[in-house]
């Protein structure tokens, strides 16, 4: 089911996100400051792409990690998790779409706090 459910996921819309994510981190990377913002987009970039039998663990982040994160949902995080919360909703809306939303929730809990998150 896994494979059947990244398969999907890749040919509906997974490498157009990776692409975004993975633009999106090369852009910030382009800065010093924008390095660690970076890295965390190639994260969730990785995430997007194939996200079938995969989860998101919050982990310890430390001070630094602190102060990132509330960096981070301060400029991009909230504004994600918003976006992945509504459109987990609205596939949950149908039978076939629960797979896909459940994705979503894992997309917008990783978009709040990606410092210290580890995907496993």
């Amino acid at each position: 089911m896994r494979f059947l459910g990244n398969l999907i996921w890749l040919i509906f819309g997974g490498v157009l996100g990776a692409i975004a994510w993975t633009l999106a981190g090369l852009l910030l990377c382009i800065t010093v400051i924008g390095i660690p913002f970076g890295v965390q987009c190639f994260k969730i970039a990785g995430l997007v792409l194939w996200p079938f039998g995969r989860e998101v663990v919050i982990g310890n982040f430390g001070v630094g990690g602190l102060i990132m994160n509330i960096l981070w949902l301060l400029l991009f995080g909230w504004e994600l998790a918003i976006g992945h919360l509504v459109i987990g909703v609205l596939f949950c809306i149908t039978v076939i779409g629960i797979p896909f939303g459940l994705q979503h929730f894992k997309f917008a809990q990783l978009s709040l706090v990606p410092f210290g998150a580890v995907v496993r």
